[in-house]
């Protein structure tokens, strides 16, 4: 590969915002996710707080509220014991651990606000400190109840895209093909489909980025699944190419889909991207609708992946 050239001789074009310069791998993951890592930034970044919390897993979401829990309750309960458990009317004993029990199991429900009653503080500053404590647990539990809610509240794509793209017979020629379903029961309408195809230019260095026409780029209604095809004719960036050349260019092809949801009335985006492994030449995908006996038509899922001769 020639030697790339500098920025400022670099053609000017669109570069979609991913930069000029590109190393052979994909931009785009498959999940939607940029193959981008910002690097420099600090290591606690509170502006980034409610962002992690809505967005990370179910499973790391419930362990953070589970470990902050504790973190709490072992917090005030060592902050009980250096008051003195004789502050408070409680029926353990005298050991350490006794002590230390009463002074969890007391904090579990002075932060929760349920308050069973056999253990209570006796002076005022065994009252003052139980007063703080279920101050933050009221806060504390508001936040993880708003947290709660947008998680499940926010309205976020779930449309599932082939496995692989084709280069298959069209018409009279040949056509790049993907296609995609919902997997959820909503409706969206309005849908839209943009696909760039990114090359790494062997002359300059640089990659190239070229928006591909589409038969059909908007489709009001999504009940079922969409092909999306790009033919390939004189004028498209893929006239003259095969597999192989796409391969030695690290080609990408970069799919943004756009959809309006009548479920939350908002309008969602979805991306995803096939590299030049992942077209398959001279298939055609395999049909994944069929009408039921009473005449409703059925989509089938678990055919959205599959390819025939």
């Amino acid at each position: 590969m020639a030697t790339p050239l500098p920025f400022d001789r670099i053609p000017p074009g669109d570069d979609l915002g991913l930069g000029l310069r590109s190393a052979a791998t994909r931009w785009v993951n498959k999940d939607g996710t940029f193959n981008v890592r910002r690097v420099g930034l600090p290591w606690f970044r509170p502006y980034e707080m409610y962002h992690r919390l809505i967005t990370m897993g179910g499973a790391p979401f419930l362990g953070l509220l589970f470990l902050g829990y504790l973190l709490a309750n072992l917090l005030f309960a060592g902050i009980y014991l250096g008051v003195g458990m004789e502050h408070f009317a409680r029926p353990g004993g005298s050991g350490l651990l006794e002590k230390f029990l009463d002074a969890f199991f007391f904090s579990a429900q002075t932060l929760t606000t349920v308050g069973y009653g056999h253990i209570s503080p006796l002076s005022h500053l065994a009252s003052a400190v139980a007063a703080l404590e279920s101050l933050l647990g009221l806060l504390t539990f508001a936040l993880a109840t708003g947290l709660l809610y947008g998680r499940f509240s926010r309205p976020h794509a779930q449309i599932r895209f082939s496995r692989h793209a084709v280069v298959a017979p069209y018409r009279a020629g040949t056509g790049f093909m993907f296609r995609f379903v919902n997997r959820r029961s909503n409706q969206l309408i309005e849908v839209e489909a943009n696909v760039v195809l990114s090359r790494l230019d062997p002359e300059t260095g640089a990659r190239t980025f070229r928006a591909l026409a589409l038969e059909r780029s908007r489709i009001n209604l999504f009940p079922a699944n969409w092909t999306v095809v790009h033919p390939i004719d004189d004028a498209s960036p893929l006239a003259g190419l095969d597999a192989e050349a796409l391969r030695a260019s690290h080609a990408e092809f970069i799919v943004l889909v756009k959809a309006f949801d009548d479920t939350f009335s908002q309008t969602l985006f979805q991306r995803t991207s096939f590299t030049a492994e992942e077209v398959v030449w001279g298939q055609r995908f395999a049909p994944m609708t069929r009408f039921a006996a009473d005449g409703a038509m059925e989509v089938d899922i678990n055919l959205l992946d599959e390819v025939t001769g």
